[in-house]
């Protein structure tokens, strides 16, 4: 999986998991959600599969909100989760920028901001006075009065994203400056504003590598922060776990772990968990399993999500430099 043209059957089975209406499942006719669309969407581009990637991006347009949001979960053209994430609906502005580093197509991002402008104005409405973002509105379109640290700092990424975009258009207008200086004040002083009213998630590994994956913090500062949890979290010869205590690896948190670690400069331990995860996947097809349970040998749950071969390609991608977005995260 060091070349491109190996990873082909991969952008395959993402276009394989797109409805008519351009939406991408976790799998052939299974549940959307727009995060995991967007992350497909860049292995999508990243592969050169253009059309099925544009398709993705009209389906985002055309399932817009008019408040400029996305609902969490679809099935087909059916809603089945009615809340609205934040960080969801931030990441098409790197869905997007990413687009348009591939495939150079100034037009695609001129007919595509009016969209993202639209989602990040709903996703500042949702900033506090503190700094943070609160994670979602509920399905009385209340805000939910709490948020995620894995999830701001996927938006830090975004709001950055965004920026770039509205230079590289000429509308500085839109730049966003005080609301990422008070987000990543946020993340970096307050703890105290993440979980505030559910059980602490600082046993993810997600809320350990994301504020690194995502440029938060300095290189010095994150090489202490990854080397302070590393034991916790990566099993030697099988990757990252997702949650601390549980015996269980997953091959997107992996992933996202080898983004964070040639991040800063660590490419010998990101090459050797690619190593190791790219035994995770089914002899039949070749198709990533979601993990695996090491204490039972067993890969569980039993799906194989476009999304986790899109982490696949963009983890592959990092490493082995195909092309110039290896440096996007």
């Amino acid at each position: 999986m060091k070349d491109k043209q190996s990873l082909n059957y991969l952008g395959e089975y993402i276009a394989k998991c797109q409805n008519p209406q351009g939406a991408i499942a976790w799998e052939p006719n299974g549940k959307v959600d727009p995060w995991d669309h967007v992350e497909s969407i860049m292995a999508l581009n990243l592969l050169d599969f253009k059309d099925e990637a544009l398709k993705g991006f009209d389906w985002l347009i055309s399932s817009q909100q008019p408040d400029g949001s996305w609902y969490s979960e679809y099935q087909g053209e059916r809603v089945t989760n009615l809340n609205k994430e934040t960080n969801f609906c931030a990441y098409i502005s790197s869905g997007a920028l990413h687009h348009f580093l591939n495939f150079e197509e100034q037009s695609f991002l001129e007919k595509i901001w009016p969209t993202l402008k639209k989602s990040i104005e709903f996703v500042k409405s949702g900033q506090t006075d503190e700094g943070d973002i609160l994670w979602a509105k509920d399905n009385n379109e209340e805000w939910m009065d709490d948020s995620l640290l894995t999830g701001c700092a996927s938006i830090f990424k975004s709001l950055n994203d965004f920026n770039k975009i509205a230079k590289t258009l000429g509308y500085k207008e839109f730049i966003l400056k005080e609301e990422i200086k008070n987000l990543k004040d946020s993340i970096t002083n307050k703890p105290e504003r993440f979980d505030r009213t559910w059980e602490s998630k600082a046993r993810y590994s997600m809320d350990w590598y994301y504020p690194v994956l995502c440029g938060i913090h300095s290189v010095q500062d994150s090489k202490k922060i990854i080397n302070e949890r590393w034991d916790e979290f990566v099993v030697p010869g099988l990757g990252c776990k997702c949650v601390s205590e549980e015996p269980w690896v997953t091959v997107a948190e992996s992933c996202e772990l080898i983004l964070a670690l040639n991040k800063i400069d660590e490419k010998k331990a990101a090459l050797e968990i690619f190593e190791n995860i790219s035994k995770l996947i089914d002899q039949k097809d070749k198709l990533f399993w979601t993990g695996y349970v090491y204490k039972d040998d067993k890969f569980w749950p039993i799906e194989k999500p476009s999304w986790t071969a899109a982490a696949v390609v963009l983890a592959a991608n990092s490493l082995f430099e195909f092309n110039s977005t290896s440096n996007f995260f």
